[in-house]
Protein backbone atom coordinates (compact mmCIF):
# COMPACT_ATOMS: atom_id res chain seq x y z
CA UNK A 1 0.00 0.00 0.00
CA UNK A 2 0.67 3.78 -0.09
CA UNK A 3 2.22 5.93 -2.60
CA UNK A 4 5.10 7.96 -3.74
CA UNK A 5 5.47 12.05 -3.42
CA UNK A 6 8.52 14.29 -4.54
CA UNK A 7 10.74 15.00 -0.75
CA UNK A 8 10.24 18.73 -0.33
CA UNK A 9 13.24 20.88 -0.38
CA UNK A 10 15.39 17.88 -0.45
CA UNK A 11 14.32 17.19 3.59
CA UNK A 12 15.59 13.90 4.54
CA UNK A 13 14.05 13.69 7.76
CA UNK A 14 10.60 14.38 5.80
CA UNK A 15 8.26 11.73 7.28
CA UNK A 16 5.11 9.83 5.02
CA UNK A 17 3.29 7.66 7.17
CA UNK A 18 1.51 5.98 4.53
CA UNK A 19 4.99 5.47 2.00
CA UNK A 20 6.93 2.20 2.22
CA UNK A 21 8.95 0.24 0.84
CA UNK A 22 9.19 -3.83 0.24
CA UNK A 23 11.13 -5.26 3.00
CA UNK A 24 10.60 -2.09 5.67
CA UNK A 25 8.29 -2.14 8.54
CA UNK A 26 7.51 1.41 10.47
CA UNK A 27 4.96 1.88 12.93
CA UNK A 28 1.08 2.51 11.97
CA UNK A 29 -1.56 3.84 13.57
CA UNK A 30 -5.84 3.18 12.13
CA UNK A 31 -8.33 3.82 14.78
CA UNK A 32 -11.59 3.64 13.05
CA UNK A 33 -12.90 0.93 11.26
CA UNK A 34 -14.56 1.54 8.04
CA UNK A 35 -18.25 0.84 9.26
CA UNK A 36 -17.34 3.30 11.83
CA UNK A 37 -15.99 6.06 10.17
CA UNK A 38 -19.53 5.52 7.74
CA UNK A 39 -21.60 5.91 10.45
CA UNK A 40 -20.09 8.91 11.95
CA UNK A 41 -20.40 10.98 9.10
CA UNK A 42 -24.05 9.52 8.70
CA UNK A 43 -24.32 11.26 12.08
CA UNK A 44 -22.53 14.41 10.49
CA UNK A 45 -24.69 14.68 7.80
CA UNK A 46 -27.64 14.29 10.26
CA UNK A 47 -26.44 17.13 12.16
CA UNK A 48 -26.28 19.34 8.94
CA UNK A 49 -29.50 18.86 7.50
CA UNK A 50 -31.72 18.42 10.83
CA UNK A 51 -29.99 20.23 13.39
CA UNK A 52 -28.40 22.87 10.61
CA UNK A 53 -25.26 25.96 11.89
CA UNK A 54 -26.27 29.48 12.68
CA UNK A 55 -24.55 31.58 10.05
CA UNK A 56 -23.81 35.28 10.76
CA UNK A 57 -22.76 36.43 7.19
CA UNK A 58 -25.45 37.28 4.58
CA UNK A 59 -23.32 36.81 1.61
CA UNK A 60 -22.29 33.52 2.62
CA UNK A 61 -26.34 32.43 3.59
CA UNK A 62 -26.99 34.04 -0.37
CA UNK A 63 -24.18 31.62 -1.43
CA UNK A 64 -25.44 28.24 1.09
CA UNK A 65 -29.30 28.97 -0.45
CA UNK A 66 -28.67 29.32 -3.93
CA UNK A 67 -26.76 26.32 -4.10
CA UNK A 68 -29.40 24.11 -2.40
CA UNK A 69 -29.18 24.67 1.66
CA UNK A 70 -32.57 25.71 3.34
CA UNK A 71 -32.62 28.81 5.73
CA UNK A 72 -35.09 29.67 8.49
CA UNK A 73 -35.19 32.81 11.25
CA UNK A 74 -32.81 34.60 8.42
CA UNK A 75 -28.97 32.69 9.54
CA UNK A 76 -29.69 29.41 10.41
CA UNK A 77 -28.76 27.09 7.50
CA UNK A 78 -29.72 23.68 7.07
CA UNK A 79 -27.15 21.84 4.46
CA UNK A 80 -28.50 19.25 2.44
CA UNK A 81 -26.43 15.97 2.17
CA UNK A 82 -24.92 16.64 -1.57
CA UNK A 83 -23.63 20.09 -0.75
CA UNK A 84 -21.33 18.21 1.74
CA UNK A 85 -20.31 15.53 -0.77
CA UNK A 86 -19.59 18.38 -3.05
CA UNK A 87 -17.08 20.30 -1.05
CA UNK A 88 -15.41 17.37 -0.04
CA UNK A 89 -15.09 16.48 -4.28
CA UNK A 90 -13.91 20.00 -5.07
CA UNK A 91 -11.27 21.14 -2.17
CA UNK A 92 -7.97 20.07 -2.99
CA UNK A 93 -6.38 16.57 -1.68
CA UNK A 94 -3.31 18.54 -1.26
CA UNK A 95 -1.82 21.55 -0.68
CA UNK A 96 2.05 22.59 -1.67
CA UNK A 97 2.85 25.47 0.69
CA UNK A 98 7.30 27.24 0.04
CA UNK A 99 9.14 29.51 2.12
CA UNK A 100 9.76 33.31 1.45
CA UNK A 101 12.26 31.96 -1.02
CA UNK A 102 9.80 30.81 -2.93
CA UNK A 103 11.16 27.30 -2.07
CA UNK A 104 8.15 24.22 -2.11
CA UNK A 105 8.82 23.23 1.76
CA UNK A 106 5.55 21.37 2.79
CA UNK A 107 3.28 19.01 0.55
CA UNK A 108 -0.01 18.71 2.80
CA UNK A 109 -2.09 15.85 2.44
CA UNK A 110 -2.14 11.96 2.23
CA UNK A 111 -0.58 10.99 5.68
CA UNK A 112 2.76 13.31 5.39
CA UNK A 113 3.74 14.85 8.53
CA UNK A 114 4.78 18.79 9.33
CA UNK A 115 5.08 20.33 12.64
CA UNK A 116 5.15 23.88 14.09
CA UNK A 117 4.87 26.97 16.18
CA UNK A 118 0.79 28.04 17.86
CA UNK A 119 -0.29 31.15 18.11
CA UNK A 120 -2.26 33.91 20.34
CA UNK A 121 0.21 33.34 23.72
CA UNK A 122 -0.53 36.30 26.31
CA UNK A 123 2.03 35.16 28.56
CA UNK A 124 6.15 34.34 27.62
CA UNK A 125 8.04 32.88 30.32
CA UNK A 126 11.18 34.97 30.31
CA UNK A 127 14.06 32.92 28.54
CA UNK A 128 16.21 34.91 31.60
CA UNK A 129 14.73 35.48 34.62
CA UNK A 130 12.24 32.66 34.23
CA UNK A 131 9.66 35.14 35.49
CA UNK A 132 5.92 34.49 33.61
CA UNK A 133 5.09 37.93 32.04
CA UNK A 134 3.24 39.21 29.32
CA UNK A 135 4.08 38.40 26.13
CA UNK A 136 6.06 41.35 24.08
CA UNK A 137 6.99 41.98 20.90
CA UNK A 138 10.85 40.85 21.00
CA UNK A 139 9.25 37.44 22.37
CA UNK A 140 7.32 37.38 18.46
CA UNK A 141 10.92 38.16 17.22
CA UNK A 142 12.55 35.47 19.57
CA UNK A 143 9.97 32.63 18.62
CA UNK A 144 10.56 33.00 14.85
CA UNK A 145 14.16 32.83 15.00
CA UNK A 146 14.46 30.18 17.46
CA UNK A 147 11.85 28.51 14.43
CA UNK A 148 13.84 29.22 11.53
CA UNK A 149 17.39 27.76 13.25
CA UNK A 150 15.30 24.62 14.10
CA UNK A 151 15.42 21.80 11.53
CA UNK A 152 12.52 20.04 12.39
CA UNK A 153 10.11 22.95 12.57
CA UNK A 154 8.43 23.38 9.27
CA UNK A 155 6.49 26.30 9.95
CA UNK A 156 6.06 29.29 12.39
CA UNK A 157 2.85 30.17 14.10
CA UNK A 158 2.28 33.98 14.87
CA UNK A 159 3.14 32.96 18.47
CA UNK A 160 1.59 35.88 20.59
CA UNK A 161 -0.58 38.93 21.57
CA UNK A 162 2.55 41.16 22.32
CA UNK A 163 1.13 43.63 25.32
CA UNK A 164 3.63 46.15 23.79
CA UNK A 165 1.61 46.51 20.40
CA UNK A 166 -1.46 48.63 20.41
CA UNK A 167 -4.70 46.91 20.62
CA UNK A 168 -5.93 45.95 16.91
CA UNK A 169 -2.91 45.90 15.42
CA UNK A 170 -1.05 43.06 17.22
CA UNK A 171 -1.66 40.60 13.89
CA UNK A 172 -0.38 42.96 11.54
CA UNK A 173 2.52 43.71 13.44
CA UNK A 174 3.51 40.03 14.52
CA UNK A 175 3.15 39.27 11.13
CA UNK A 176 5.82 41.83 9.47
CA UNK A 177 8.11 40.97 12.39
CA UNK A 178 7.79 37.11 11.14
CA UNK A 179 8.58 37.92 8.14
CA UNK A 180 11.61 39.85 8.51
CA UNK A 181 13.02 37.09 11.11
CA UNK A 182 12.44 33.99 9.71
CA UNK A 183 12.20 32.45 5.77
CA UNK A 184 9.79 29.57 6.73
CA UNK A 185 5.75 29.34 6.07
CA UNK A 186 4.10 31.61 8.49
CA UNK A 187 0.28 29.84 10.49
CA UNK A 188 -0.82 33.14 11.18
CA UNK A 189 -4.17 34.57 12.80
CA UNK A 190 -5.87 37.89 12.05
CA UNK A 191 -8.74 39.96 13.99
CA UNK A 192 -10.50 41.05 10.70
CA UNK A 193 -11.00 41.16 6.55
CA UNK A 194 -9.34 43.95 6.94
CA UNK A 195 -6.20 42.73 8.84
CA UNK A 196 -6.04 40.36 6.44
CA UNK A 197 -5.78 42.64 3.14
CA UNK A 198 -2.78 44.48 5.01
CA UNK A 199 -1.30 41.38 5.78
CA UNK A 200 -1.83 40.21 2.03
CA UNK A 201 -0.11 43.34 1.22
CA UNK A 202 2.55 42.20 3.10
CA UNK A 203 3.55 38.82 2.29
CA UNK A 204 3.04 40.12 -1.62
CA UNK A 205 5.88 42.72 -1.19
CA UNK A 206 7.95 40.07 0.69
CA UNK A 207 7.65 37.82 -2.60
CA UNK A 208 7.45 40.11 -5.41
CA UNK A 209 3.92 40.69 -5.91
CA UNK A 210 0.58 39.47 -5.59
CA UNK A 211 1.01 36.99 -8.88
CA UNK A 212 3.93 35.06 -6.98
CA UNK A 213 2.21 35.25 -3.90
CA UNK A 214 -0.91 33.00 -5.20
CA UNK A 215 1.22 30.95 -7.26
CA UNK A 216 3.71 30.13 -4.27
CA UNK A 217 1.94 31.45 -1.19
CA UNK A 218 3.82 31.09 1.93
CA UNK A 219 1.55 31.78 4.57
CA UNK A 220 -1.73 30.37 6.39
CA UNK A 221 -4.07 32.13 7.52
CA UNK A 222 -5.77 30.28 11.01
CA UNK A 223 -9.30 30.89 11.55
CA UNK A 224 -12.50 28.99 13.31
CA UNK A 225 -16.33 28.75 13.65
CA UNK A 226 -17.87 29.13 17.26
CA UNK A 227 -19.22 25.91 18.85
CA UNK A 228 -21.76 24.57 18.80
CA UNK A 229 -22.36 24.84 14.87
CA UNK A 230 -21.79 29.24 14.84
CA UNK A 231 -20.01 30.70 12.04
CA UNK A 232 -19.38 33.82 12.92
CA UNK A 233 -19.47 37.41 10.63
CA UNK A 234 -15.49 38.14 11.72
CA UNK A 235 -14.84 34.61 10.99
CA UNK A 236 -16.82 34.11 7.73
CA UNK A 237 -15.94 37.22 6.54
CA UNK A 238 -12.18 35.63 6.49
CA UNK A 239 -12.78 32.55 4.94
CA UNK A 240 -14.48 34.02 1.85
CA UNK A 241 -11.28 36.45 1.62
CA UNK A 242 -8.91 33.63 1.67
CA UNK A 243 -10.86 31.85 -0.72
CA UNK A 244 -11.37 34.77 -3.58
CA UNK A 245 -7.95 35.44 -3.10
CA UNK A 246 -6.44 31.92 -2.68
CA UNK A 247 -4.86 32.05 0.75
CA UNK A 248 -4.48 28.76 2.35
CA UNK A 249 -6.95 29.10 4.85
CA UNK A 250 -6.71 26.30 8.40
CA UNK A 251 -10.94 26.44 9.50
CA UNK A 252 -11.17 24.26 12.36
CA UNK A 253 -13.60 24.48 15.52
CA UNK A 254 -12.31 24.01 19.17
CA UNK A 255 -15.34 22.27 20.64
CA UNK A 256 -15.17 21.43 24.61
CA UNK A 257 -16.56 18.58 25.65
CA UNK A 258 -19.17 18.39 28.41
CA UNK A 259 -19.00 22.33 27.57
CA UNK A 260 -19.65 23.99 24.02
CA UNK A 261 -20.14 19.65 22.93
CA UNK A 262 -21.66 17.02 23.90
CA UNK A 263 -19.63 15.54 27.06
CA UNK A 264 -19.32 12.00 25.12
CA UNK A 265 -16.54 11.66 23.10
CA UNK A 266 -18.36 10.28 19.54
CA UNK A 267 -20.97 13.29 20.36
CA UNK A 268 -18.03 16.22 20.12
CA UNK A 269 -16.44 14.41 16.92
CA UNK A 270 -19.71 14.43 15.25
CA UNK A 271 -20.52 18.17 16.47
CA UNK A 272 -17.22 19.50 15.60
CA UNK A 273 -16.87 17.30 12.55
CA UNK A 274 -20.18 19.37 11.42
CA UNK A 275 -18.58 22.66 12.01
CA UNK A 276 -15.91 21.97 10.01
CA UNK A 277 -17.39 20.36 6.99
CA UNK A 278 -20.38 23.39 7.12
CA UNK A 279 -17.05 25.87 6.90
CA UNK A 280 -16.04 23.81 4.04
CA UNK A 281 -19.60 23.71 2.04
CA UNK A 282 -18.97 27.83 2.65
CA UNK A 283 -14.91 27.78 1.88
CA UNK A 284 -16.01 26.44 -1.56
CA UNK A 285 -19.10 27.62 -2.15
CA UNK A 286 -16.94 31.11 -2.63
CA UNK A 287 -14.85 29.51 -4.80
CA UNK A 288 -14.46 25.89 -5.62
CA UNK A 289 -11.15 24.70 -5.62
CA UNK A 290 -9.70 27.14 -3.09
CA UNK A 291 -7.10 25.73 -1.05
CA UNK A 292 -8.32 25.03 2.55
CA UNK A 293 -7.12 22.78 5.78
CA UNK A 294 -9.17 21.41 7.64
CA UNK A 295 -10.13 18.58 10.78
CA UNK A 296 -10.91 19.12 14.50
CA UNK A 297 -10.01 19.91 17.84
CA UNK A 298 -12.38 18.29 20.10
CA UNK A 299 -11.04 18.27 23.34
CA UNK A 300 -12.23 18.27 26.89
CA UNK A 301 -13.29 20.39 29.89
CA UNK A 302 -11.64 19.64 33.10
CA UNK A 303 -14.59 19.83 35.16
CA UNK A 304 -12.78 20.11 38.56
CA UNK A 305 -11.04 23.17 37.60
CA UNK A 306 -13.18 24.74 34.33
CA UNK A 307 -10.16 24.76 32.59
CA UNK A 308 -9.59 23.29 28.82
CA UNK A 309 -6.73 20.41 28.26
CA UNK A 310 -4.87 20.36 25.62
CA UNK A 311 -2.89 17.28 26.40
CA UNK A 312 -5.87 14.54 27.76
CA UNK A 313 -6.55 11.45 26.60
CA UNK A 314 -9.72 11.62 25.32
CA UNK A 315 -8.43 14.66 23.62
CA UNK A 316 -5.79 12.28 21.69
CA UNK A 317 -8.49 9.66 21.41
CA UNK A 318 -10.80 12.26 18.73
CA UNK A 319 -7.70 13.40 17.16
CA UNK A 320 -6.96 9.59 16.06
CA UNK A 321 -10.64 9.49 15.30
CA UNK A 322 -11.01 12.77 13.27
CA UNK A 323 -7.88 12.06 11.10
CA UNK A 324 -9.46 8.91 10.43
CA UNK A 325 -12.60 10.17 9.38
CA UNK A 326 -11.00 13.55 7.36
CA UNK A 327 -8.06 11.25 5.55
CA UNK A 328 -11.16 8.76 4.33
CA UNK A 329 -12.42 12.54 3.00
CA UNK A 330 -8.81 12.74 1.75
CA UNK A 331 -8.51 16.50 2.57
CA UNK A 332 -5.23 18.02 3.65
CA UNK A 333 -5.89 18.30 7.90
CA UNK A 334 -4.24 20.00 10.82
CA UNK A 335 -3.76 18.41 14.44
CA UNK A 336 -1.99 19.87 17.78
CA UNK A 337 1.15 18.50 19.77
CA UNK A 338 4.06 19.40 20.98
CA UNK A 339 2.24 21.78 24.03
CA UNK A 340 1.42 20.93 27.80
CA UNK A 341 -1.33 22.02 30.67
CA UNK A 342 1.59 22.70 32.89
CA UNK A 343 1.62 26.03 33.53
CA UNK A 344 6.11 25.96 33.68
CA UNK A 345 8.25 23.48 31.89
CA UNK A 346 8.83 20.30 33.98
CA UNK A 347 8.37 16.73 34.49
CA UNK A 348 4.30 16.76 33.23
CA UNK A 349 5.28 19.34 29.88
CA UNK A 350 8.05 16.18 29.06
CA UNK A 351 5.61 13.54 28.89
CA UNK A 352 2.40 15.82 27.27
CA UNK A 353 4.60 17.15 24.99
CA UNK A 354 6.03 13.31 24.13
CA UNK A 355 2.50 12.04 23.86
CA UNK A 356 1.60 14.64 21.75
CA UNK A 357 3.81 14.64 19.80
CA UNK A 358 3.42 10.67 18.93
CA UNK A 359 0.14 10.68 18.56
CA UNK A 360 -0.56 13.22 16.21
CA UNK A 361 2.68 11.65 13.86
CA UNK A 362 0.81 8.36 14.55
CA UNK A 363 -2.26 10.08 13.41
CA UNK A 364 -0.80 10.90 9.65
CA UNK A 365 -1.91 14.32 10.81
CA UNK A 366 -0.24 17.18 8.04
CA UNK A 367 0.23 20.56 9.93
CA UNK A 368 0.79 19.82 13.75
CA UNK A 369 0.77 23.10 15.31
CA UNK A 370 1.18 24.44 18.78
CA UNK A 371 4.79 23.49 19.46
CA UNK A 372 6.42 25.24 22.45
CA UNK A 373 2.61 26.05 24.43
CA UNK A 374 2.72 26.04 27.79
CA UNK A 375 -0.27 26.46 30.21
CA UNK A 376 -3.24 25.41 28.44
CA UNK A 377 -2.28 27.56 25.22
CA UNK A 378 -2.16 30.89 27.06
CA UNK A 379 2.25 30.89 27.92
CA UNK A 380 4.92 30.27 25.53
CA UNK A 381 7.83 29.01 26.80
CA UNK A 382 10.54 29.70 24.00
CA UNK A 383 13.33 27.04 24.79
CA UNK A 384 10.44 24.40 24.52
CA UNK A 385 10.35 24.70 21.03
CA UNK A 386 13.92 23.49 21.04
CA UNK A 387 12.50 20.55 23.56
CA UNK A 388 9.51 20.02 20.59
CA UNK A 389 12.41 19.78 18.08
CA UNK A 390 13.99 17.25 19.97
CA UNK A 391 11.51 14.69 20.51
CA UNK A 392 10.12 15.68 16.70
CA UNK A 393 13.27 14.05 16.02
CA UNK A 394 12.74 11.25 18.23
CA UNK A 395 9.71 10.66 16.80
CA UNK A 396 10.70 10.81 13.19
CA UNK A 397 12.81 8.18 13.46
CA UNK A 398 10.84 5.93 15.30
CA UNK A 399 8.69 6.51 12.57
CA UNK A 400 10.84 5.59 9.76
CA UNK A 401 11.29 2.11 11.18
CA UNK A 402 13.64 -0.12 9.65
CA UNK A 403 15.07 -2.28 6.76
CA UNK A 404 14.79 -5.88 6.77
CA UNK A 405 16.89 -7.37 3.93
CA UNK A 406 19.98 -8.76 3.30
CA UNK A 407 22.31 -5.87 4.11
CA UNK A 408 20.54 -5.00 7.33
CA UNK A 409 20.11 -8.72 8.40
CA UNK A 410 23.59 -8.81 7.94
CA UNK A 411 24.16 -11.98 8.48
CA UNK A 412 27.60 -12.58 6.91
CA UNK A 413 29.17 -9.68 9.32
CA UNK A 414 27.50 -11.48 12.17
CA UNK A 415 29.21 -14.68 10.95
CA UNK A 416 32.58 -12.96 10.43
CA UNK A 417 32.68 -11.65 13.89
CA UNK A 418 31.07 -14.52 15.38
CA UNK A 419 30.55 -15.65 19.21
CA UNK A 420 32.45 -13.19 21.71
CA UNK A 421 33.53 -10.73 19.37
CA UNK A 422 32.60 -7.14 18.49
CA UNK A 423 31.45 -5.11 15.88
CA UNK A 424 32.96 -1.60 16.58
CA UNK A 425 35.87 -2.43 14.28
CA UNK A 426 33.31 -3.65 11.03
CA UNK A 427 32.94 -1.34 7.83
CA UNK A 428 29.34 -2.61 8.04
CA UNK A 429 29.48 -0.52 11.82
CA UNK A 430 30.70 2.53 9.96
CA UNK A 431 28.49 2.46 7.15
CA UNK A 432 25.19 2.57 9.18
CA UNK A 433 25.70 3.58 12.54
CA UNK A 434 24.47 7.06 11.54
CA UNK A 435 21.99 5.98 9.45
CA UNK A 436 20.64 3.72 12.04
CA UNK A 437 20.35 5.38 15.21
CA UNK A 438 19.16 8.71 15.91
CA UNK A 439 21.52 11.05 17.69
CA UNK A 440 19.88 13.74 20.26
CA UNK A 441 21.19 17.12 20.63
CA UNK A 442 19.97 17.69 24.12
CA UNK A 443 19.18 14.30 25.96
CA UNK A 444 21.62 13.27 28.24
CA UNK A 445 23.62 9.79 26.79
CA UNK A 446 26.59 10.36 29.02
CA UNK A 447 27.87 8.18 31.47
CA UNK A 448 27.48 9.80 35.30
CA UNK A 449 31.53 10.45 35.87
CA UNK A 450 31.45 12.23 32.29
CA UNK A 451 28.43 13.89 32.79
CA UNK A 452 29.34 15.28 35.91
CA UNK A 453 32.91 15.89 34.78
CA UNK A 454 31.07 18.00 32.24
CA UNK A 455 29.03 20.44 34.57
CA UNK A 456 26.11 18.27 35.24
CA UNK A 457 24.09 20.05 32.62
CA UNK A 458 20.21 19.08 32.65
CA UNK A 459 18.19 19.17 30.12
CA UNK A 460 16.36 22.32 30.69
CA UNK A 461 19.68 24.25 31.29
CA UNK A 462 21.20 22.88 27.89
CA UNK A 463 17.82 24.64 26.17
CA UNK A 464 18.09 27.49 27.54
CA UNK A 465 21.53 28.27 27.03
CA UNK A 466 21.18 26.94 23.20
CA UNK A 467 18.00 29.10 22.71
CA UNK A 468 20.37 32.29 23.93
CA UNK A 469 22.48 31.16 21.45
CA UNK A 470 20.30 31.35 18.57
CA UNK A 471 18.86 34.72 19.65
CA UNK A 472 22.81 35.93 19.10
CA UNK A 473 24.08 34.42 16.00
CA UNK A 474 20.71 33.40 14.26
CA UNK A 475 20.45 35.62 11.32
CA UNK A 476 17.85 34.52 8.24
CA UNK A 477 18.18 35.00 5.00
CA UNK A 478 16.98 39.15 5.38
CA UNK A 479 14.33 40.22 3.05
CA UNK A 480 15.18 42.60 -0.17
CA UNK A 481 15.96 46.04 0.93
CA UNK A 482 12.73 47.24 -1.34
CA UNK A 483 10.47 44.35 0.00
CA UNK A 484 11.40 45.34 3.52
CA UNK A 485 11.16 49.32 3.11
CA UNK A 486 7.88 48.53 1.24
CA UNK A 487 6.61 46.34 4.26
CA UNK A 488 7.69 48.89 6.54
CA UNK A 489 5.26 51.62 4.81
CA UNK A 490 2.69 49.23 4.96
CA UNK A 491 3.26 48.74 8.67
CA UNK A 492 3.10 52.74 9.37
CA UNK A 493 0.14 53.22 7.51
CA UNK A 494 -1.64 50.77 9.65
CA UNK A 495 -0.72 52.38 12.59
CA UNK A 496 -1.64 55.70 11.04
CA UNK A 497 -5.23 54.64 10.36
CA UNK A 498 -5.80 53.13 13.49
CA UNK A 499 -4.46 56.15 15.67
CA UNK A 500 -6.89 58.13 12.98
Amino acid sequence: MGFKHIKMNGNPDEVDMETGSHGQCFPRLRFLEDSQIKRIHGAVLRILKEVGVRVHHDEAIELLVSNGARVQEKNHVFIPEFLVEEAIRSAPSSLVIFNRLGEPVMDLGGRRIYFGTGTDLPKTIDLKTREIRHTKADDVIAAALIGDAMSQIDFIGSYGLPRDIQPGLHYIRCFQLQVENSTKPIFFTAESEEDLRVIREMAAAAVGGKENLYTRPFLIHYSEPTSPLVHSREAVAKLIYCARTGIPVNYTPALLAGSTGPVTLAGSLCVAAAEALSGLVIHQSALKGAPIITGVAATTMDMLHATVSYTSPEFRLTHSAYADLFHHYGLPIWGTAGCSDAQFPDLQAGAEYAFTLLNAALDGANLIHDCGYMGQGFIGAPEMILFANELIGMVKRYLKGFEINETHLALDVIKSVGPGGHFLGEKHTLDFFKKEHWRPEFFNRENLSNWLKNGKKTTDEKLIARALEILETHRPKPLPPEAEARIGDIWRAALEKKRS
